[in-house]
């Protein structure tokens, strides 16, 4: 069995992938565990191995390391050598987080969660008071701390949630998890795709995340959707550009590994409901 590692800042992982007959098998999970294990059968062999294939060579993209001892008798190929671009940044400065870091992250979350509903400004501010405390503790999954993980959930939750209730605007849960590790977001994305209807922007979110077939691209194009350039305490117009244009080529490379384009992709995002959506999809073009 191969396995692949991905390890930076606080984040460690495997995953280890299996073929057997028609069945395509994975066993993943944080480093010293022993992971969960699902499987997915296929009408045939030559299906379970094209899974396979496509599995291992996304994850080399998005950064994990092939450790596997010894060889592998089913080895795939390795994807054929890209040329040389610079690298997406961090989005999170590297740390170690510590009780107190995690104490006051899990307090400001707190917080926010108690001011939905409240007035906007009130919202906006507990908001940024949390993500600064995630952005402290260097890039988390807030699934591995017992502190983080119940607050969390339900505040992706809120997003969706009937609108009496208090909802958490979808620019301010975006803003959050651009502070974790990738796995909060796509959990939070099969979270708004079970309430289709409730916001039609999550929805949008969620469903680009499939078509990129990337979550951490994914993530990064739904904070620049949602962003407002403009409005207090929004990255100005200049910046959100700047962001763009180190994201483009990626987003770009990653759609045309799939036979499509950046215009093709934008053209099927669903903005009929969403005139800010609208625009930032145009500026995408421009």
């Amino acid at each position: 069995m191969r396995r692949f590692e991905f390890v930076e800042g606080s984040s460690s992982k495997f995953w280890e992938p299996e073929l057997k007959g028609n069945t395509f098998i994975v066993t993943f999970g944080r480093i010293g565990t022993a992971g969960q294990r699902r499987e997915k059968a296929f009408a045939d062999e030559a299906g379970a191995r094209k899974e396979y294939e496509k599995k291992v060579a996304e994850k080399l993209r998005e950064g994990y390391r092939e450790v596997t001892g010894g060889g592998a008798p089913e080895a795939a190929p390795a994807p054929p050598s890209a040329p040389k671009k610079a690298e997406l940044p961090r989005r999170v400065p590297a740390a170690t987080p510590t009780p107190e870091s995690l104490k006051a992250a899990a307090e400001a979350l707190a917080a926010l969660r108690a001011r939905l509903g409240w007035r906007s400004w009130e919202v906006t501010s507990r908001a940024r008071r949390a993500k600064r405390a995630l952005r402290a503790l260097g890039g988390v999954d807030p699934a591995a701390h017992a502190e983080l993980a119940g607050t969390f959930t339900a505040l992706m939750e809120r997003v969706v949630a009937p609108r009496k209730d208090g909802r958490l605007p979808l620019r301010h849960a975006l803003a959050l998890l651009g502070e974790l590790d990738v796995a909060a977001f796509t959990r939070a994305a099969e979270v708004w795709l079970a309430a289709p209807d409730a916001v039609p922007a999550a929805t949008t979110v969620a469903r680009q995340a499939s078509a990129l077939g990337q979550p951490e691209l994914a993530l990064r194009m739904g904070m620049l959707l949602a962003e407002r350039p403009g409005q207090a305490g929004a990255p100005s117009e200049e910046g959100w550009s700047k962001r763009w244009t180190h994201l483009r080529p990626h987003v770009e490379e990653q759609l045309s590994s799939s036979g499509g384009s950046l215009a093709t992709w934008a053209q099927s995002v669903d903005a009929a409901k969403d005139a800010h959506l609208a625009s930032r999809l145009a500026r995408l073009q421009a």
